[in-house]
């Protein structure tokens, strides 16, 4: 059985995403239906966390809005995130920077 899953969760991953850590600020292009229209929503923002693996690996990105901080969690392989570009590449020594939450601006 865990064959199986492996074997479709290679199959269902998107092979296009580009490589990123956390302290990274990327752009998440995300699909959004408003009844029957459908349009790309782009939400840019720094990467907090990375968890999970393979179909199921997810994001945290957090980025400022209007002087309140706001986060989102998306899953890597929906069929939802259209695409994920890299923005800037920042080094960070901590896996989890969770400090940047207390952090007013951030770039």
């Amino acid at each position: 059985m865990d064959d199986i899953l492996r074997i479709v969760g290679k199959q269902e991953t998107k092979q296009q995403i580009e490589q990123f850590s956390t302290g990274d600020i990327i752009r998440v292009h995300e699909r959004v239906t408003e009844g029957t229209k459908e349009r790309i929503q782009v939400f840019e923002g720094i990467v907090l966390k990375r968890s999970g693996g393979g179909t199921c690996e997810m994001i945290t990105v957090r980025k400022i809005s209007s002087g309140i901080g706001v986060e989102r969690i998306y899953p890597l392989h929906s069929p939802k995130v259209e695409k994920i570009e890299l923005v800037k590449s920042n080094h960070i020594r901590q896996a989890r920077p969770y400090f940047l939450r207390r952090l007013r601006r951030i770039r």
